[in-house]
């Protein structure tokens, strides 16, 4: 039987979302050595994991300009 995850209790988002309650933001934290979670903080008990890789390639594009948001 599968055991239901219990979610990591160090969840880490961006300095550029600010603080408080109402910045809406991806959030990460480290599950296992080889899991990583991520959630939205307007809902915080549906989390996504992954490995680390996926994460990290992700960042990379983000931080070096590669991935860019559609501008409508």
């Amino acid at each position: 039987m599968r055991q239901p995850m219990t979610p990591p209790e160090h969840w880490q988002k961006s300095s550029f979302s600010g603080f408080g309650d109402g910045n809406d933001c991806v959030e990460l934290a480290a599950i296992s050595p080889h899991m990583v979670g991520l959630r939205e903080s307007d809902t915080p008990a549906t989390i996504l994991t992954t490995t680390p890789t996926p994460v990290t390639h992700l960042l990379h594009a983000i931080t070096t300009g590669r991935f860019r948001v559609p501008r409508a």
